[in-house]
């Protein structure tokens, strides 16, 4: 059976994201931390595509529950290994900085940066042995450009970006591939409290996007056609950007 993890997987684009991979016909990790009936409904999607789902419940930023919560899924599956990896979890503090407390800051880069090196590290080794494997990372348009009010986002993105780019250097030789996608704005909770109707004039598609438009592009990466894309940072975002 082939195993994906997704982390934020209970909602939005981790939700999507776990839907489509199921249709490829992955075995589904929900990862989340606390909103255990929304992992419970992504999982009942997840069985409704035709694949199973296992829910994973630890908090990514924190690297003892990390490793272990993976440990203990290895030593329950000896025999499998978890093939695709999207790291998708993350939060946002707005604030200018000159208001920015240093929680704020540091809770954001925690959970996506110190996030994707909790989860990928540990589930390296066994995708070099097998010469296979796809790390997909979800990055942000906020990454690329920057934006205000997001200071510690978009550094927390633009560090997840580069450091795509630095790990698809270190293990395309052993047949995985290391891809970010950056999405715009997309209809998710991530985006509550933005103006809606002011932002769409400024894309040239004059809408948001939807979570199942960037799981489909997360589907594609993961997948055996887009075995020689690595080191990428797509964008998605209705040409607001690029």
């Amino acid at each position: 059976m082939k195993y994906a993890l997704v982390t934020g997987g209970s909602r939005g684009i981790g939700r999507a994201v776990s839907v489509k991979l199921a249709s490829q016909g992955f075995a589904i990790l929900i990862n989340y931390v606390s909103n255990e009936e929304k992992a419970r409904e992504t999982a009942a999607l997840v069985e409704e595509a035709g694949s199973s789902a296992e829910l994973l419940k630890f908090d990514v930023a924190d690297a003892e529950a990390t490793e272990a919560a993976l440990t203990a899924w290895q030593q329950a599956h000896p025999d499998d290994y978890i093939e695709v990896v999207v790291n998708n979890a993350g939060i946002r503090r707005d604030s200018l900085l000159v208001w920015m407390g240093p929680e704020d800051w540091s809770r954001v880069l925690q959970i996506t940066l110190g996030g994707f090196y909790n989860v990928t590290r540990p589930l390296l080794q066994p995708m070099l042995l097998k010469k296979r494997g796809r790390i997909i990372n979800i990055a942000s348009l906020s990454g690329l450009k920057g934006l205000p009010g997001q200071t510690n986002y978009s550094a927390a993105k633009g560090g997840l970006i580069a450091a795509t780019k630095s790990l698809a250097q270190e293990v395309g030789r052993k047949g995985v591939t290391v891809n970010a996608v950056a999405p715009g704005f997309v209809k998710t909770d991530m985006v509550e409290g933005l103006d809606e109707v002011a932002l769409k004039k400024t894309i040239p598609l004059q809408r948001f996007g939807e979570p199942e438009e960037v799981a489909a592009l997360v589907g594609f990466l993961a997948s055996p056609e887009a075995g020689y894309i690595t080191g990428e940072c797509i964008s998605i975002n209705g040409g607001l950007y690029s």
